[in-house]
């Protein structure tokens, strides 16, 4: 039975059981990849990711072959590879040299740069409640990253940098959504995410040892499961629910850099997510309100 021919509560349950599932695929991403350290470029270990991923999304594009995106969708999709992609290099970058719980954690901003997006490019009002909220998010970036009392990294820059980036693919994401398979469209970010880091991994290529391949096939694996499950999690239920529950990526992620890598837990860390997680629940409960009206 489809998820939209359920009752509403049973919705919102499923949907928080497929972000539960999420943010575990994803710390198992990261931990392999906080793994491999720095000794490939970011932007091959990111292409290489994407191309095995797009061997294991292979038979759903030919299954799909003869359905043809809506109209207007092929453009959000080649977009949504472009953005993602510059994404995803940083995103590499950064998980190379700094604690798995801090990417993590710096990973939230995203909500807070899609409501900013939001305003800037699609015409949102941001009342002074929401501005509020994205202060505050702000405001837990600065607790976690701390200027002025430690050093900031060039690993904690990329995933600054890189927010902006992850926002827009989730407006895109959630847009597609409304009509697009969920198949496809994890078949077509692996597509086009693969193609855009085509021509920089060309011009920095270094021949993977077969252990970084398999472990990289490995995060493939992963995280084309992580996205369709965050695909079916936000048709299932709002995003008010679902953003809360993905505190708990930051729990396991801590957990996995101590047990595996001997990170230290940082109180800071902790502090910071929880403001810019709450910003970013207050911004969607806000959101869903005003759709309402």
């Amino acid at each position: 039975m489809p998820a939209s021919d359920l009752p509403a509560g049973r919705q919102t349950l499923l949907g928080v059981g497929w972000m539960v599932l999420t943010g575990f695929l994803f710390v198992c991403v990261t931990a392999i990849v906080r793994h491999l350290g720095t000794s490939m470029p970011a932007i091959e270990a990111a292409f290489i990711r994407y191309a095995m991923g797009l061997l294991f999304v292979l038979p759903v594009l030919l299954r799909l072959r003869h359905q043809r995106p809506k109209h207007g969708s092929m453009r959000l999709y080649v977009v949504r590879g472009l953005v993602h992609g510059g994404y995803i290099i940083l995103w590499f970058y950064a998980m190379a040299r700094i604690p798995i719980a801090e990417v993590t954690a710096l990973g939230y901003l995203a909500p807070i740069f899609v409501a900013v997006g939001a305003a800037l490019f699609l015409g949102e009002k941001l009342h002074y409640r929401r501005i509020a909220a994205i202060l505050a998010g702000f405001v837990g970036m600065l607790v976690i990253v701390r200027p002025g009392f430690t050093e900031i990294s060039l690993g904690q820059m990329a995933m600054i940098v890189g927010a902006p980036f992850i926002a827009a693919s989730l407006l895109l994401g959630k847009r597609l959504s409304r009509d697009e398979d969920p198949s496809m469209i994890v078949a077509m970010l692996s597509l086009f995410v693969t193609l855009t880091l085509l021509p920089g991994t060309i011009l920095q290529w270094r021949t993977p040892t077969l252990e970084e391949f398999l472990w990289l096939s490995l995060t493939a694996a992963f995280a084309t499961a992580a996205h369709y499950c965050l695909t079916k999690a936000l048709q299932a239920a709002p995003i008010t629910v679902t953003q809360p529950i993905s505190f708990l990526q930051l729990v396991w992620a801590s957990l996995v850099g101590l047990a595996l890598f001997n990170e230290a837990l940082d109180p800071y860390i902790f502090m910071g997510s929880a403001i810019i997680v709450g910003a970013a629940t207050y911004i969607a409960h806000r959101e869903r309100v005003a759709a309402r009206s």
